[in-house]
Order: C-alpha cells, then sequence, then structure tokens
C-alpha cells in the first residue's frame, strides 16, 4: 500500500515559520519522522509540497490510481479551495486533513475547513504528531474496508 502525504503553502517553511503556532520540526523532520511509522505498518509514503493550488491539484491527479489514500495538510487552502476540494473528490482519493495548531481555537477565517466534509477526519492541535495520528488513522479505515 502506497500513502501520499500533501502539505501546501508555506509548509515547507516549518521550522522557522512561527514556532510558536506551528512548532520548531521542519517538514523534513516530519517527514523522517513518518518512515519508521509507515514501515512498521507495512506502507510506502510518497511527499510532495507545494505553495500553488494547482501544483497541489495536478499532484492529486497524478497520484490517482497510484497511492491509496492521502494525509492532507493544505495549509491556507483548507479554509478556500474548493478547487481542491474537488480534486480530492474527483480522483476518489480517501484522505485524512492533519494541522498542527487547532484551527477551532484560531481566528475565525481558519475555523472553516473546504476539505473536512470530504474527508475520512480531520486531526488537529497535535503539533508534528498529528500527521502519524492521521497517517495511522488513514490506514486503519483504509485496512477495514477491505
Amino acid at each position: 500500500m502506497i500513502i501520499g502525504v500533501l502539505n501546501g503553502p508555506n509548509l515547507n517553511l516549518l521550522g522557522t515559520r512561527e514556532p510558536s503556532i506551528y512548532g520548531t520540526a521542519s517538514l523534513s523532520d516530519i517527514l523522517a519522522g513518518l518512515v519508521p511509522v509507515a514501515e512498521s505498518l507495512g506502507v510506502e509514503l510518497r511527499d510532495y509540497q507545494a505553495n500553488g493550488e494547482g501544483q497541489l491539484i495536478d499532484q492529486l491527479h497524478a497520484w490517482r490510481g497510484v497511492v491509496s489514500g492521502v494525509v492532507v495538510n493544505a495549509g491556507a487552502y483548507t479554509h478556500t479551495s474548493l478547487a481542491l476540494r474537488d480534486a480530492l473528490t474527483a480522483t476518489a482519493l480517501p484522505f485524512v486533513e492533519v494541522h498542527l495548531s487547532n484551527i477551532h481555537a484560531r481566528e475565525p477565517e481558519r475555523r472553516h475547513s473546504m476539505l473536512a466534509s470530504a474527508s475520512l477526519g480531520m486531526v488537529c492541535g497535535f503539533g508534528a504528531h498529528g500527521y502519524e495520528f492521521a497517517l495511522r488513522g488513514l490506514i486503519h479505515t483504509l485496512r477495514s474496508r477491505g
């Protein structure tokens, strides 16, 4: 089983970007921490990060028929992108949404997710550990569905 890990705008700046909100782990640190988890669960990871909405959509299209599901941190596109939601549903890729901060405890414009209604679930507020929770939840759900 192959799982995609899709990261949106500004997540390439993790580790230095507002560490009081997003923590001090870089995106590379987070992804490196997921590798042993994936190995222990018998899955392979493919990761991709882009700042452009179209690039993220193109990657989802490329993953169609390749990955079994996706862990998605769409960054600010979470709150604005119907196009990204449409790409997730059009490709029929099951996904779990993940956020480092608790989006429901933040500014009003960050409390709504355009993706949530199409996701299997959401993990938010647990920092870098949220990626592991999202990965484990996604794999468990995919396996229980057969």
